[in-house]
């Protein structure tokens, strides 16, 4: 069903069409198929379906198409097991409401400056998204009000039956008025899960989507923790370094698909793009040349690839991590087949970790952690390639012309045979250098899941004024100069320093935590941004909009804020990037 259907067939309104399109979504997976339209046409939904299917979006999407935009108090209500579930959904509502005027959505969660909190629950926000202790600590507080709410979301309902937080869910769900929407999601369907679904939901039909995902066998899987900014640098040293026939690397979007493909060739990789803007024939002829060793590496988006079958493929990039972990399994299918092994390495951000363990979780094993080639493994798999086609060319080639040539030559420079051969040698690797170990210095990689991984709390303690554990703190180490930038977006246009931080992050593939102060004045701001920022990346943040201002970057000259109105007063980001010229921090653990 939804690999016939688009977006648009459903319904939804332009913005969010849009918006789903430019993060990648082309057709809408079962779960979204099937609970869309039930949600705009504003019936109740039980959904029974595994983490990784694209709940998030089954949800959203319909539920933002009925939001009241003239009203800021809270229209819809997320209740979320975990704090770290509930960022992801409120970062998901953000993403697809990025063409809604005068959208806020607000995320709740122990842990978090009850000050900040009520400051932006003064504000207002069209959306909360919280886990049930907070969420009921703002009830019993007055300081949520939930009499406008028009639909409540119960995500992964038997995840808080576990957790304990079940009779909080029930006091909030009794709070809620009696007219409202509900839909709830849950991976099984345990008899008090099934209670709840019978007390609050009127007349839902259960939509049961069965999971495909299954272990793959004989795929090597492993995955790289980066920073955005380095997925170019670390996809050529897998390139180099890991050893494959021929390779397909899977983007999110199709603007992507050309502009790695364009990066790789000037590399000089033999690579092409597939992308759902392409014709059949094309289609056809690319994966045609693929199949006749004319191209080693294509780049895709998840559709352009369905029903890729190339033997040669043995290795599967995933430059972008997949939100559907069957789209993860379709993904690294196009390797390991006719019998042969496979390869598949996923690139990783710090902030995408809760992604890799849906994926883990799903395909019922672990992916272990990688390091990227190092820069002697590097050249020495030049080397080996470069001599490698001597021998190849020893064997079939007739070298007679260019051995008369040689003997003439040596004499004539009066030279020998080894130095000859050693100045030909070089010449012959000039556009791919042989000795290059020192030119490929170690990318810093960040610290694996297990050193800093977030685990859930029961958030009671919160409550009776206990303070959790923050845990150990951990250095990371901050290389390079900042710089303090100046983009075209200010206090009148209604902008807050998070929606500078989320553009920048997701544009820029720029971890938070390296994005430093924030000033807002009335008509534009300032941001402390690493100096050593990419030249495209700078360009593409100049084109990318904030509340419908283009950030035009610059670097920042210190006049323009000497000339702000006195009081235009900025607003400081509290967060961990550090000042320009300051020792490095180490960022704190958040609390749970």
């Amino acid at each position: 069903m939804s690999e016939t259907l688009s977006f648009s067939q459903l319904m939804l309104p332009e913005p969010l069409v849009r918006a789903v399109t430019e993060l990648g979504y082309e057709t809408p997976s079962p779960i979204q198929a099937a609970a869309i339209p039930k949600l705009l046409a504003g019936e109740d939904v039980l959904g029974q379906a595994q983490t990784g299917t694209g709940k998030t979006g089954a949800f959203a999407l319909p539920l933002l198409a009925r939001l009241d935009p003239a009203q800021n108090d809270p229209q819809i209500l997320v209740l979320a097991p975990t704090r770290e579930l509930a960022i992801q959904v409120a970062e998901a509502f953000q993403a697809y409401a990025r063409y809604m005027p005068a959208f806020h959505v607000l995320p709740l969660y122990g842990g978090q400056s009850y000050t900040n909190q009520l400051k932006s629950l003064k504000r207002g926000s069209q959306v909360i998204v919280g886990t049930p202790g907070r969420i009921l600590d703002h009830l019993d507080r007055g300081t949520l009000k939930l009499d406008k709410l028009r639909a409540i979301v119960l995500d992964e309902a038997d995840e808080m039956l576990r957790m304990g937080f079940i009779d909080d869910v029930q006091t909030i769900m009794d709070a809620t008025p009696k007219g409202r929407q509900v839909a709830m999601f849950s991976a099984t369907m345990p008899a008090q899960i099934r209670a709840i679904a019978q007390k609050h939901l009127k007349n839902a039909e259960e939509i049961k989507i069965a999971s495909k995902t299954s272990t793959v066998e004989r795929i090597k899987q492993s995955y790289v923790m980066l920073d955005g900014n380095q997925k170019l640098d670390a996809l050529t040293r897998v390139l180099e370094g890991e050893e494959y026939d021929a390779s397909i690397v899977f983007v999110r979007t199709k603007s992507a698909t050309e502009e790695i493909a364009e990066k790789l060739g000037a590399r000089g990789y033999a690579v092409a793009c597939l992308n759902g803007d392409m014709n059949q024939a094309h289609r056809e002829q690319t994966i045609r040349r693929m199949k006749a060793s004319q191209l080693d590496i294509i780049v895709a988006t998840d559709v352009a690839a369905r029903g890729l079958d190339v033997e040669r493929i043995s290795l599967v990039v995933n430059y972008d991590i997949p939100y559907d972990s069957e789209a993860y399994v379709h993904r690294i299918g196009r390797t390991g087949r006719a019998g042969r092994e496979g390869k598949a390495i996923l690139f990783v951000s710090p902030r995408e970790r809760r992604l890799l363990r849906t994926i883990e979780h799903a395909t019922k094993q672990p992916i272990e952690q990688m390091s990227l080639p190092t820069g002697q493994v590097i050249e020495q798999r030049r080397i080996e390639s470069f001599r490698e086609q001597l021998a190849q060319t020893i064997e079939t080639q007739n070298l007679s012309f260019f051995q008369e040539l040689v003997t003439d030559w040596r004499e004539k420079l009066e030279t020998t045979d080894v130095d000859l051969a050693a100045a030909l040698l070089f010449l012959a690797q000039k556009d791919q250098p042989l000795n290059v170990a020192k030119q490929f210095p170690e990318l810093r990689q960040p610290h694996a899941r297990g050193e800093r991984e977030e685990r859930p709390r029961r958030e009671r303690g919160d409550r009776s004024g206990e303070r959790p554990d923050r845990g150990p703190r951990v250095r990371r180490e901050m290389k390079g100069d900042y710089n303090n930038y100046r983009i075209e977006v200010g206090k009148e246009h209604g902008v807050r320093a998070g929606d500078i931080v989320g553009a920048i992050a997701n544009e820029a593939n720029i971890d938070s935590q390296f994005i430093g102060n924030i000033k807002l004045f009335d008509h534009f701001s300032t941001v402390e941004l690493p100096a050593n920022i990419p030249a495209e990346i700078f360009q593409h943040l100049k084109k990318v909009y904030v509340r419908k201002q283009k950030l035009n970057i610059s670097i920042d000259t210190g006049s323009s804020a000497g000339n702000a109105s006195p009081n235009s007063g900025g607003e400081r980001r509290s967060g961990p990037g550090p000042r320009p010229g300051a020792a490095p921090r180490a960022p704190r653990k958040p609390r749970d």
